[in-house]
């Protein structure tokens, strides 16, 4: 399956297109829309969005031996700060149900013909 990617230009482009609002207006509430969760999670504070689903702050522990994927070399990794994300419980149905009409289309049915 080829990897989509909806870039911020995509997404103030469908708000455009949705809203008929200017799409510099777009593109400034859009960049203080994401200045704003970006100062949240600077902060270390959890941002709920309702309806959508949770940013949260948290330190990865450090690990003395880790290893490189790529060139398969071992290396030390310190603390570290992370975001991760939890989807709401309508997103997370939604995507529940995409997987399950991809893997529908996956699959491949076979009919016995007869001899």
């Amino acid at each position: 399956m080829a990897e989509k990617k909806y870039t911020k230009a995509d997404l103030i482009d469908s708000v455009h297109h949705k809203t008929g609002v200017d799409r510099k207006e777009v593109q400034t509430v859009v960049e203080c829309f994401l200045d704003a969760i970006q100062s949240a999670l600077i902060e270390e504070a959890t941002l709920e969005l309702r309806g959508f689903g949770t940013f949260e702050f948290k330190i990865r522990k450090g690990r003395e031996k880790a290893r490189n994927p790529r060139t398969g070399a071992i290396l030390s990794v310190q603390a570290h700060g992370a975001v991760t994300f939890r989807p709401g419980r309508k997103l997370k149905q939604d995507l529940w149900n995409l997987g399950v009409v991809a893997a529908s289309k996956d699959t491949e049915v076979y009919e016995e013909y007869p001899d």
